[in-house]
């Protein structure tokens, strides 16, 4: 028996209204965690220029807020800070004695804890600034931590070679008293080495950032397709994941930070 016309039209209906839900699922979450030319505000569309995107802007707005925050807010006038300076202080000597010194020694540790908190709270204000409704993540963008990661591969080299000299830095990736028939194998490993650091660098943050906006969207698009009967529980699964993605914002450019000091004390000291 075959069915009706009518009994047609509507499965047909339905699958066509399933498809439309799933592509509007699929646009929600490619807007949020995709960079674009378009940046989408309460009252304002805006489409940035041909040579800039949205992620561009947020380390415009990220560098712009550091610069106020360190060049304004930030006043030590006394001994002992107070407010907002006591707090930047405790990070600030965190990174030094905790990550700068700790890895590089007493004397380049501390000529490097300009470097390095510059480099913390960079990746830390882009990491929070992609929690904070209407802008954008730019460290889950490949091409902003494959840049944050060239930075420590130049420091690495540059620092390497100012040290130990372009023979010597080259004599570092030899370890001493191995034989030449491995040596001849082991030195390109170790070569090559040094530049799988900066990639682990580059996908370490971008995967770790970009992952948990995917699965707060994830969550939050199913009221999309599934509608209101989702909504409450979603909204309070999104809202604890929220939660976590500050903490990992805060590990990840701590994370970041630490195994560039650890690369850069290798390649001052290839002793240790």
């Amino acid at each position: 028996m075959s069915s009706s016309p009518s009994h047609t039209s509507d499965a047909a209906h339905g699958a066509a209204e399933g498809d439309d839900k799933i592509q509007a699922f699929q646009d929600f979450l490619a807007h949020h965690v995709m960079d674009s030319h378009h940046w989408e505000l309460p009252f304002l569309d805006i489409h940035t220029p041909a040579f800039i995107t949205v992620h561009g802007i947020m380390l415009l707005i990220g560098t712009a807020f550091l610069c106020l925050l360190f060049g304004v807010v930030y006043k030590r006038k006394d001994d002992v800070p107070r407010g907002m300076t006591n707090l930047l202080e405790s990070f600030i000597i965190f990174v030094r004695d905790e990550i700068s010194i700790a890895n590089l020694g007493e004397e380049d540790g501390r000529k490097f804890t300009p470097f390095f908190c510059s480099m913390f709270f960079f990746v830390l204000m882009l990491n929070l600034m992609g929690l904070i409704p209407l802008f954008s993540t730019a460290t889950s963008n490949l091409a902003v931590t494959a840049a944050l990661s060239m930075i420590t591969l130049g420091a690495i080299i540059s620092m390497g070679i100012a040290r130990h000299g372009a023979l010597g830095f080259l004599k570092s990736f030899a370890p001493p008293g191995v034989p030449l028939a491995v040596l001849v194998i082991l030195y390109p490993i170790e070569i090559l080495g040094t530049f799988i650091k900066a990639f682990a660098l580059t996908i370490r943050l971008f995967a770790n950032m970009l992952a948990g906006h995917i699965v707060i969207f994830s969550i939050l698009g199913m009221v999309l397709l599934f509608g209101a009967l989702v909504a409450l529980p979603a909204a309070l699964l999104a809202t604890a994941i929220y939660f976590l993605e500050i903490f990992v914002a805060f590990l990840q450019a701590y994370i970041f930070v630490l195994l560039s000091s650890m690369f850069i004390g290798a390649s001052l000291h290839p002793e240790h």
